[in-house]
């Protein structure tokens, strides 16, 4: 087996509008058409997709609270972090620096999962 690239990631979310405004108004991705039948979301992140999927129950799976970056995360690479920075606050969305000390910050969606925004 030889694998080429990534396809897509699938994350679940419990309500459309409050992921939409997190995922295309807060992190500014671009949100393009789907058929599947199924309630969702989808984004195109470079050669990569996101697909958010409607779920009746979402279950929490962090396992450490103090250090987002310890638990299941998607990354994204950013252009500017400090700006990026800038439009969470602004949003009044939760985030932590990296504790690392490298030029990166964790953010939740508002299921709670988490995203990595790196430089």
């Amino acid at each position: 087996m030889q694998i080429t690239q990534a396809l897509h990631s699938a994350i679940l979310i419990s309500n459309l509008e409050k992921s939409q405004h997190f995922y295309s108004s807060v992190l500014g991705l671009q949100k393009i058409d789907r058929v599947l039948k199924f309630p969702g979301i989808w984004y195109q992140i470079g050669n990569c997709q996101l697909h958010l999927i409607l779920a009746a129950t979402i279950i929490p799976d962090a396992v450490n609270n103090d250090k987002w970056g310890r638990n299941r995360h998607l990354a994204f690479s950013v252009v500017n972090l400090e700006a990026a920075k800038q439009q969470l606050i602004a949003h009044n969305c939760p985030f932590q620096m990296s504790a690392s000390g490298r030029s990166a910050l964790f953010t939740q969606d508002p299921d709670g999962n988490i995203i990595e925004l790196s430089e």
